[in-house]
């Protein structure tokens, strides 16, 4: 009689939800691109009634309002979020009737699916008060969980009043929480002490066998900490995360210690967010000719080539960037890139072209300058040659550092990871950091490396741009690995994401 389906954003590590009964769904934390939502919903033959936010998010632009717009949903929101648009504002212990269909007996509850898209009148709570009916098949009950934000809600779905799954946001992770330093850094501390007493909340209000849906935690950078894992429970969580099994200052502590680095762009996003986003178009961009490439490289602008690596090695638009397609688009493109500045776009087909369109739209970079597709030779003007670098492994590094001398190897790591290890004698300027920074790398041919080669190849382009000679270390980062390959390793004690 109920479902819940899952909307994977592998490219941000963000998970979306659509969850109702026969008739009628409440979709949680959508994402920009709507259309994934409203065809999900299409295939189910529902009706998306409700749209949720558990908070106002940090690092996607959201589609929640343009989605409760164009469906006529009813936006849910946190009650103490502080937001320029119309919605229905919900606080701890608001419930609202997700779907009525099968007519199951449950806890009380409010309707308002009826309600038009945007009317912000009355509270669920206020709702809640005014219902003396039996509850719904499917309802969603909120509670508060702040700590990620201050005003953070979780929703727990109930089916005939029992609580069966619990969309937690950035607040319970598989094995950790969201990070509490995104808002404000006189707030990360108290913030942090809120998702222990958020968690612990959830573990004792809810039973074992509740799912625990976060919209954080697979690879997103909200996330306190790597989590590990596709699927979870309140019970698996109890003994498995750190918010659970330690003492709240033990946690802070090691909470506060373990904090990476923050993106740059996750500073656009809550203000987009709380703005009300517009609507995206994902209509191809205009199409650039070889002369226009070149134009737009010299006005400054950037000129991005979503190629694989070993491709974009062998030829590549000189002044061009490597930002794979296939890797994290999204979070480095819109890391690195000074914000609005115009971007082209180079891919080898437009089915690529069109997917790395979808990405960027959920980091608020909407539009293309312009797009070109096919084969790099048509990218230059006649006359032009390509630009191209190798692609090595550490164990040729290793060869390379004992036969010559002007050999530079550059970790482009956050410090995070390098604190595990990294090679002596290597340079570092972490890649968020390298672009404004590639004049501090030592005279010499540059060897990048980083944890795989994706994010090596990116930094390398950086170089390549700025007339580096570079070679990509196109391996995995394995300390004894790299031992026995003959290059040197001092050891750390953490790690960081890829």
């Amino acid at each position: 009689m109920f479902f819940v389906d899952t909307l994977e954003l592998a490219g941000l590590g963000n998970r979306s939800y659509l969850a109702g009964g026969p008739d009628t769904a409440v979709a949680v934390d959508p994402p920009r691109d709507i259309d994934r939502v409203i065809a999900l919903a299409a295939r189910r033959g529902v009706r998306i009634a409700y749209v949720a936010e558990t908070h106002i998010h940090n690092d996607y632009v959201s589609g929640g309002w343009e989605l409760a717009r164009v469906t006529g949903a009813r936006y849910l929101v946190p009650a103490g979020a502080s937001v320029s648009f119309p919605h229905t504002p919900v606080a701890d212990g608001d419930v609202v009737c997700v779907d009525e269909a099968g007519g199951l007996a449950g806890a009380s509850g409010a309707s308002g699916a009826s309600s038009a898209s945007g009317a912000s009148g009355a509270s669920g709570a206020e709702e809640a008060r005014g219902a003396s009916r039996a509850d719904a098949a499917v309802a969603l009950r909120a509670v508060a969980t702040p700590g990620h934000t201050p005003h953070h809600l979780s929703y727990v779905l109930t089916v005939g009043g029992r609580a069966t799954a619990a969309f937690t946001g950035g607040s319970l992770l598989i094995g950790t929480v969201g990070r509490p330093d995104l808002v404000e850094p006189r707030l990360t501390e108290p913030l942090a002490r809120a998702q222990h007493a958020s968690a612990h909340r959830l573990a004792e209000e809810l039973d074992d066998a509740v799912r625990v849906l976060p919209t954080h935690g697979f690879g997103s950078f909200c996330s306190a900490t790597r989590s590990e894992g596709d699927a979870t429970t309140i019970g698996a969580e109890r003994t498995a995360n750190t918010a659970l099994t330690q003492d709240e200052d033990t946690f802070v502590a090691e909470l506060l210690a373990g904090l990476d680095d923050v993106p740059a762009y996750y500073a656009h996003m809550g203000p987009a967010n709380a703005a009300g986003p517009a609507p995206v178009d994902l209509t191809p961009p205009a199409p650039a000719d070889a002369a226009e490439i070149a134009a737009r490289l010299a006005a400054g602008e950037w000129v991005v080539d979503l190629r694989g690596r070993v491709a974009f090695a062998a030829g590549h638009v000189v002044g061009s960037f490597n930002f794979e397609a296939e890797g994290k688009l999204a979070t480095y493109l819109a890391w690195l890139i000074p914000w609005g500045t115009p971007v082209t776009l180079l891919a080898d087909s437009p089915r690529r072209l069109a997917d790395a369109q979808r990405e960027l739209v959920r980091v608020g970079i909407d539009r293309p300058a312009a797009a070109a597709t096919g084969d790099a030779g048509g990218w230059v003007r006649a006359g032009e040659r390509l630009g191209s670098f190798p692609l090595a492994t550490f164990a040729d590094l290793a060869e390379a550092r004992k036969e010559r001398d002007d050999v530079v190897v550059l970790d482009v790591r956050r410090a995070s990871e390098r604190a595990g290890a990294h090679i002596e004698g290597s340079a570092h300027v972490p890649l968020h950091e390298l672009h404004g920074r590639h004049g501090e790398v030592p005279d010499g041919e540059v060897w990048v490396h980083c944890g795989s080669g994706m994010r090596a190849a990116i930094g390398a382009s950086l170089l390549a741009a700025a007339g580096r000679a570079v070679v990509v270390v196109d391996d995995g980062f394995d300390a004894d690995a790299l031992a026995r390959a003959g290059l040197p390793v001092h050891a750390g004690h953490t790690c960081g994401r890829a």
